[in-house]
């Protein structure tokens, strides 16, 4: 809202109201101004949610500490959605796509999460919201995304091409931009991959079928890493941080991707209008950094499936965006690393009590980071050390730009 005060007061001559057409200036008040939200609001929030007795629920791993939580006030991503939606009302231009795309998004699975919390809480029933009805909302969203990405004349690309003369790469962008099913793959000279081209024996339909299939990868890729962070909200401020490096990745490539001299440089698709969205971001990383001020060691307050599905679906929807999920797997290691251990614990322990009669173990406890704590490691060494894997991550991920 305050872009379009601004916008028309510098159209006045106002002094100073031009500073709001900078996605710099912007991006740094929305940083700053959901960073204080999480703070001002967070502990009146978790007073109302300790005088409601809205406690975590815990159960009896024999892990160190953990009964030491029982009581401790869930349900605190409620902290995290304000933090962030407010800054983007007021700074971001909410007639862009993207930003009313990643506004869907919060709102959305913040309310599943919500739902989730609530039965856990409330109904006292320990496994919350039935499975199959996370997947259906994770997919409608997926769908949501997936057709609007489709549909919408604003979401579109310029596709980079490039030349090598005299041994200097020189990046050139189409005069039009299109609609496309492109995205970008590491680690090949070429980075640009047409989904529509796993279709070329379908002909005239090969593009088509790549929209279908896009629309299965979106829903995929939300479902997965909304999933992931869900998983990883295990300890004291280890998903808040991870999602916070995470958050910072995305927006230094939303912002590269939407500036077309640094998207020619690094030889990448230029994506007109997303630079709104590195607003979002600098909002996301802002309100995780706030809410980590109560839920680092020892934690204040739990975010909750309120916090943790809506952080993996503004991930996993504002990298798609910017046409690079399939860096991904890279950049979001800590959630998939934590997934992969309970898909396999899960399956190995299936298959040996079917073979064997008794169901065997590789983990010490799933997901990844109990196994640790069984380990006796402390909690907060625990933290920090995915915290640092999830840096090297995403100085990987920013690096394979360069990497062809």
């Amino acid at each position: 809202m305050l872009y379009y005060l601004f916008n028309y007061l510098s159209k006045l001559s106002f002094p100073g109201a031009g500073m709001f057409k900078y996605i710099s200036f912007r991006s740094a008040l929305a940083f700053i101004f959901a960073m204080l939200v999480a703070t001002l609001i967070g502990k009146r929030i978790i007073q109302f949610l300790q005088k409601k007795q809205i406690g975590e629920t815990i159960r009896d791993l024999d892990l160190a500490g953990q009964m030491a939580k029982k009581g401790t006030p869930t349900m605190g991503g409620v902290i995290i959605i304000i933090a962030i939606l407010l800054p983007v009302i007021f700074l971001a231009r909410l007639d862009n796509i993207y930003i009313l795309l990643m506004i869907v998004t919060t709102i959305w699975l913040g309310a599943m999460g919500f739902l989730d919390d609530y039965i856990k809480v409330f109904k006292k029933d320990k496994e919350g919201l039935h499975g199959r009805f996370k997947i259906m909302g994770q997919v409608g969203l997926g769908l949501i995304v997936g057709l609007t990405l489709f549909l919408s004349k604003d979401a579109v690309i310029y596709e980079n091409t490039s030349t090598v003369n005299h041994n200097v790469e020189v990046v050139e962008y189409e005069k039009v931009a299109e609609k496309s099913t492109k995205t970008t793959i590491p680690f090949v000279k070429n980075p640009n991959f047409d989904y529509a081209d796993l279709f070329g024996w379908a002909g005239d339909y090969a593009q088509t079928l790549g929209w279908i299939f896009f629309v299965f990868v979106v829903i995929f890729i939300v479902t997965a890493v909304s999933n992931g962070a869900n998983l990883t909200d295990g300890l004291d401020g280890l998903s808040t941080g991870v999602s916070a490096i995470v958050g910072a990745t995305l927006g230094i490539l939303a912002y590269l991707s939407s500036h077309a001299e640094f998207a020619s440089y690094l030889n990448i698709m230029y994506i007109p209008y997303s630079e709104e969205l590195v607003i979002f971001i600098c909002a996301f990383v802002g309100a995780l950094i706030g809410f980590l001020w109560f839920n680092a060691y020892p934690a204040q307050v739990f975010m909750g499936d309120t916090g943790s599905l809506m952080i993996g679906g503004v991930i996993a929807v504002s990298s798609i965006i910017i046409r690079k999920e399939l860096l991904l797997p890279v950049l979001c290691g800590i959630f998939f690393m934590e997934s992969l251990s309970v898909i396999i614990q899960t399956s190995y322990f299936k298959y040996t009590k079917k073979k064997y009669g008794e169901g065997r173990r590789i983990f010490k406890m799933a997901p990844l980071h109990h196994h640790f704590q069984k380990m006796n490691i402390p909690e907060s060494k625990i933290v920090a050390r995915f915290w640092i894997v999830g840096l090297l991550l995403a100085m990987f991920t920013i690096v394979t730009l360069k990497i062809r």
